[in-house]
Order: structure tokens, then sequence, then C-alpha cells
């Protein structure tokens, strides 16, 4: 998972548009296959050099300098850097860009599973004495953190196998992602150097994120903490440390202790779609005097004076979710809709609820590829609706103009880009 001050790098750095959703260093949707470091020959520095790749020995010699003048010794270096050679797996998986995304409802129903829900649950039991260790030292509730487990790393057992200084090195000389990547080599030389990781214990994904919480480097240096009081951050191996570490960035991107994440609501017939979007942002209590209510049991007392918005990702027709904070630093963990959905459906399934009331409007799904919704933009743009840079990606200014044009016509204005919404545009 990705990991700055001021988390700057979740949505910046560490996360990779691949259509709707996001790759990111701590929720990789994409499971690449894993594969090591490949010997080859090292160069007289001692770095690895492949003999066969000009451009690729020449950023290792440059990169091997900045490093250096970043305060990273030499022998740290050479040694982490020690017969690596491009892995052009890695190139390949930076590269694919799903030509269709995925509708909200089959992503959630993927990850959200019987199987799932029965082993979380008994992990839960097995793991009581951490899990109320982890809510007493950090205040997060612990079948979010379960279901982060879960999703991340299906409980510790998928947590990557590629070496991680091989992928982001390749990914830096690919030239793509060299910011991104060259922060997290330099933040994985860090590692190497003061926490005293072994060079074989550092794997991960394609992107660089590792161990059971996927981390990228600089989340890991940021927010890694230990949890099982052995005196070291292994987010690897030791089951506390990970959730440890992902309790301690959920409560520094804003979990409130003993909050909740927020709750699937019903609204009134009469009520105001265009309210619904992230960045109205009422009180609770505001919203209940709207006359919004649980979906099926009422809603918290306690919650009355805190600040929610409503969340309706298939659009009016599909469930609607009154969203607090939690919901919030679990978006910081992971800036996609869904994966913080999934992360919060999971969460209250294992307490038996996360049901949902409401049914998904499956006849009628989001656009899922670019081709369609730069044809909706152009739509919109032809008769007068301005939706920013035809792009293929639904942003704000894209969302504000489809509820423009939809209150003209009448419609309720939820900012849903549908294809029932595309196929109007184009009578």
């Amino acid at each position: 998972m990705s990991k700055l001050p001021s988390f700057k790098v979740i949505a910046i750095l560490t996360s990779f548009s691949l259509g709707a959703f996001h790759v990111t260093a701590h929720g990789q949707d994409l499971k690449p296959s894993a594969s090591g470091p490949v010997a080859s020959g090292a160069s007289a520095t001692g770095a690895s050099l492949s003999g066969t790749d000009a451009t690729f020995d020449a950023w290792v010699t440059g990169f091997r300098q900045k490093a250096i003048d970043a305060g990273i010794p030499a022998g740290t270096f050479d040694s982490a850097f020690k017969q690596v050679t491009p892995d052009p797996e890695v190139v390949e998986l930076d590269r694919q860009q799903p030509e269709f995304t995925t509708a909200i409802w089959d992503y959630l129903d993927k990850r959200i599973t019987a199987e799932r829900i029965q082993q979380g649950q008994s992990l839960l039991g097995m793991h009581d004495a951490m899990f109320q260790r982890l809510e007493r030292d950090y205040g997060v509730d612990r079948h979010i953190l379960t279901a982060i487990w879960a999703i991340e790393s299906q409980y510790g057992s998928e947590i990557g196998k590629r070496y991680i200084i091989r992928s982001l090195a390749t990914l830096a000389n690919d030239g793509r992602r060299k910011t991104y990547a060259e922060n997290q080599l330099l933040a994985s030389l860090q590692i190497l150097q003061k926490d005293r990781i072994p060079r074989e214990q550092l794997v991960g994904s394609w992107a660089g994120a590792m161990g059971q919480t996927q981390f990228i480097p600089t989340t890991y240096l940021a927010y890694a903490v230990d949890g099982d009081g052995d005196q070291k951050r292994d987010i690897w191996n030791s089951s506390a440390d990970a959730l440890a570490s992902a309790a301690n960035y959920l409560k520094e991107a804003g979990w409130q202790r003993g909050g909740i994440w927020g709750r699937e609501v019903k609204v009134p017939e009469t009520f105001d779609y265009a309210l619904a979007d992230m960045s109205v942002k009422k009180s609770v209590a505001e919203w209940q005097w709207l006359g919004v209510v649980g979906a099926c049991d009422p809603l918290p007392p306690q919650i009355a004076s805190l600040q929610a918005s409503i969340l309706m990702p298939a659009g009016y027709r599909g469930p609607k979710f009154l969203v607090l904070d939690g919901y919030r630093a679990i978006r910081r963990y992971n800036p996609s809709t869904a994966y913080a959905l999934a992360v919060a459906l999971l969460a209250d399934s294992y307490a038996g609820k996360g049901k949902l009331v409401q049914a998904w409007p499956t006849d009628d799904p989001a656009l899922n590829n670019a081709t369609d919704i730069k044809r909706l933009q152009q739509r919109l743009a032809d008769k007068g609706y301005d939706p920013g840079t035809i792009d293929g990606l639904i942003g704000d200014r894209t969302q504000t103009a489809i509820r423009a044009y939809q209150k003209d016509q009448h419609l309720p204005q939820d900012g849903y880009a549908s294809r029932s919404l595309l196929a109007r545009l184009e009578k």
C-alpha cells in the first residue's frame, strides 16, 4: 500500500490508473506472476549491469551516483543491485491497459466470497488477542483490518515473489514510471540499510508493493511498525507487524477511534441527487433531516454530529451509501471507490452484515472503456456542456457536465456515466 507523509504518494506516485480502478502499492488488483532476480554479469562497481542493455547500464550508473548523493552507502547499493537485469515481464505488465473495466458489482462479487468471509471469521477468532491489542493501540476496527488483509494478499498467502529492486529498476529504466520508481528504489535501499531486511526478503509485486498489506517502500518507511514486539518491522512474515502497520496508516489517514466507515441508506423520492457527491459534506443529522435513513437499521445516534457524504457509485437506481471519514481513510489506502467499498462490505460481512438492500442496476452499467467515454464527452460538448478534455476519463468536469445535462432534461442529477445516458445523448 502506498504511504508518504501527508499522503501525497497514494494518489500520485503509487496509483497506476488501469481503467476505472487503480493498481496501487497497497491494492494490487492486478496480480502478476512472480519471478525472482535473474543472475547476470556484474559491473566493476559491483552493481548489476546486464552487459546487453546499454540503456539500462547507463541508468544504473547514473542512479548509483544519485543514491550515494542521497546518503546510501555504495556497498548497500552494489549489494542490492548485484546481478540485477531488466525484467521484460514488468515492462509488459506495466503497459497492459485493459480495454474494458469491470462493473462494480462484478468487482465486489469477486472479492466478497463465502470462502473468504469464512476464512476471515476464523482468523478473527484465532487472533482475537492480537486484534484487541490493535484496536486498543490504534482505534481501527478489526474487521476493516482483516478485510484489507484479505483483499491485499489473501490473508498473507499471496504477497508476490518478485525482487522489488529489479522490478523498480526496470520501471525506472523504462521511463514511464521513472519518478515513482526511483523514489521507491531510494526508499528500498534505505530499508536494506536501516532495517537490515535481507535482500532475499525484499520481494513483492511488479509495481513494488510488499508484504501482507502491500506497502510500497516509501509507505513502509513512514508507517510500518513492530506489531509483535521483536524489534523488527517484518510485514512479509509477521501478520502482527503487517496489520499493525495497516492500522497505523489508517489512523494517520483519519480513521476515528470507535468509528465506522458508513452505512447503506435510503433516500426519499424528493431527494436532490446533485447532493450525492463526495465533495458535499453534511452532518449525519443534516442528512437525516433531508430524509436519509438506514437501509435496514436506524443510523447509530452517536454519529449524528459527524460529517458524511452520500455515495452512489451506480447512479440513483443503485445502492446508496452514507460514508464517513472511515471510508475516506480507506480511500487513502487505495483511491478506488470499488476497492474501498469491497473493504467496507467485506468487513461488514465478517459480522454477519454486508448484504445490500438495494440491487445493482445490472441492466445499465457504467461506460467501461475509454472509447465510449470519449463519445459521451464529445456528445456533451456538442450540446454545449463542457466536460473538459476529451480524454476518456470520468473526472469532476465530466460529472458536472453530466449533471447539468440531466438537470436540463429533468432527469435525476446523479452524474452517472451509464450506457443509457450515452444512448440518450446520441439520439
